[in-house]
């Protein structure tokens, strides 16, 4: 594969400037990029120039503005390809089908979609918010962190079985089965899963939804 090295580097900088949220000196940033320093002010200047990257005061590198403008105008393309996937896991489970979305210490549900000939369904609706740390949702998204003395048991499984299945937290009778979607570093953290009532089969549940969040993540990952 015949790649360009220049691109490449410049690409490689923003990666490494995105895991370092107080900044990063250009000659640390030289030294990850293993090239000269002279190379690096250029490439960070390049950068600087689309409104990638940012100086902050005391010259250390930030990602800049034009990073956001381009995860805005990615965030459409991605919806628009997870519909199909949503309305197909819905079909699959016979429940309801949404992708979650970290927000802080909340979890918002950003996508939903239902059986088409449901007759009844649990009220899981885009917009709805409830705490990280209860619900298939948040937790499926807290087991895609990195592991801390104090985490749940439910968190600590979830991340042991590679999906999070919870009963009666957010809704009494709700069964819910999530996965966590894997992204890159910096990147909102989501959620795929169903949730229904005790009649949902949930080993059926459980493999759906993380062959689900491996087709989404290979979506927002390429």
């Amino acid at each position: 594969m015949s790649i360009l090295h220049t691109l490449d580097r410049g690409l490689r900088a923003l990666d490494i400037i995105s895991q370092s949220p107080s900044g990063i000196s250009v000659a640390d940033l030289a030294k990850r990029l293993e090239t000269h320093r002279a190379i690096c002010y250029r490439i960070v200047a390049t950068l600087e120039a689309h409104s990638l990257v940012t100086r902050t005061g005391d010259g250390r590198i930030r990602l800049g503005v034009g990073v956001a403008l381009l995860a805005s105008r990615f965030e459409p393309q991605f919806m628009h390809s997870a519909r199909p996937v949503i309305q197909d896991l819905a079909e699959r489970t016979r429940a309801t089908a949404f992708i979650a979305a970290a927000e802080g210490d909340t979890c918002v549900v950003i996508m939903v979609a239902e059986p088409k000939d449901a007759v009844l369904s649990v009220g899981y609706r885009v917009g709805s918010r409830h705490p990280l740390n209860k619900g298939a949702s948040g937790i499926a998204i807290l087991a895609m962190r990195p592991e801390r003395p104090g985490d749940p048991e439910l968190v600590r499984q979830a991340r042991r079985d590679g999906f999070s299945l919870t009963r009666n937290q957010l809704q009494h009778g709700a069964v819910g089965v999530a996965a966590g979607i894997r992204v890159p570093t910096g990147a909102i953290e989501r959620s795929v899963g169903v949730v229904s009532t005790e009649g949902l089969d949930t080993e059926l549940a459980a493999a759906a939804v993380t062959e689900a969040a491996r087709h989404l993540g290979r979506l927002i990952n390429g």
